[in-house]
């Protein structure tokens, strides 16, 4: 389908977009397309199924070479989305973490009111989406209304519709940001505060009894990750824990 150029929408902090265990190169091309159609340029990749770079992303790119060409490679969920303050995550299924639901364009509202925020949506995987671990670094999660009795998507599709409505969001117009008087953490230093933490209830023994130990760090982080915590509030809570450890030990 032909499409008109529209130069007006804002560039401002575009999110970059996450393929978790794409398991086909044309995807990961037609994916580029769509992101190429729609302004956005940042692709992280993980953990590709054929590895990288694959010749199908190419030849299904129609043009959007550039994309593939500065695409990230990361092993895990975590690393391509460390630099990140702000994560979303799409899914169809019903997960056992709890997370705020939104439609694609009310996750673009959220994102678009805070320009300066840097953000991220996850993708994938095809076979089977993504898995808690996954999720759990995202604060919501992205349900697009389908058909209930055909409810997945093509995982170039979701891509598309997504950068759709960033791109029509921008049209013309101008987004405040938040105020915060402090940065937004990154994913990275989230995740150092969550293992900080980790370590503090091992050493007193809190994970008990220890077969309970994964599912408990898992609602740790997922705690965690689930708040918007600044820069500042981050250095705060590891000094907390800093504090609670020395008057421990003394």
């Amino acid at each position: 389908m032909a499409m008109s150029p529209v130069h007006s929408a804002s560039r401002d902090s575009p999110p970059a977009i996450v393929l978790v265990e794409p398991q086909l190169g044309g995807n990961i091309g037609a994916a580029a397309r769509a992101m190429a159609n729609f302004g956005l340029h940042d692709l992280r990749i993980v953990a590709p199924r054929d590895g990288w770079p694959n010749p199908e992303a190419w030849a299904r790119a129609s043009g959007a070479h550039g994309i593939l060409e500065t695409a990230g490679l990361f092993g895990t969920v975590a690393e391509a989305v460390a630099d990140r303050q702000v994560v979303f995550a799409t899914t169809a299924r019903v997960r056992e973490l709890p997370r705020p639901e939104r439609t694609p364009r009310q996750a673009v509202g959220a994102l678009r009111a805070d320009p300066l925020a840097r953000s991220a949506i996850l993708f994938g995987a095809e076979r089977a989406g993504l898995c808690n671990a996954d999720l759990a670094t995202a604060e919501a999660v992205i349900r697009v209304p389908t058909d209930p009795d055909f409810a997945s998507i093509n995982l170039a599709q979701a891509v598309l519709l997504l950068a759709y409505e960033w791109w029509l969001a921008g049209l013309g117009t101008e987004s405040p940001g938040l105020g915060f008087e402090s940065e937004l953490a990154s994913r990275k230093d989230v995740a150092a505060l969550a293992g900080h933490l980790e370590r503090e209830l091992d050493s007193v023994g809190y994970f008990h009894p220890p077969e309970r130990r994964p599912s408990s760090v898992a609602q740790l982080h997922n705690v965690l990750f689930r708040q918007r915590l600044t820069e500042g509030e981050v250095r705060m809570l590891r000094g907390v824990i800093r504090a609670l450890r020395r008057e421990r030990r003394s």
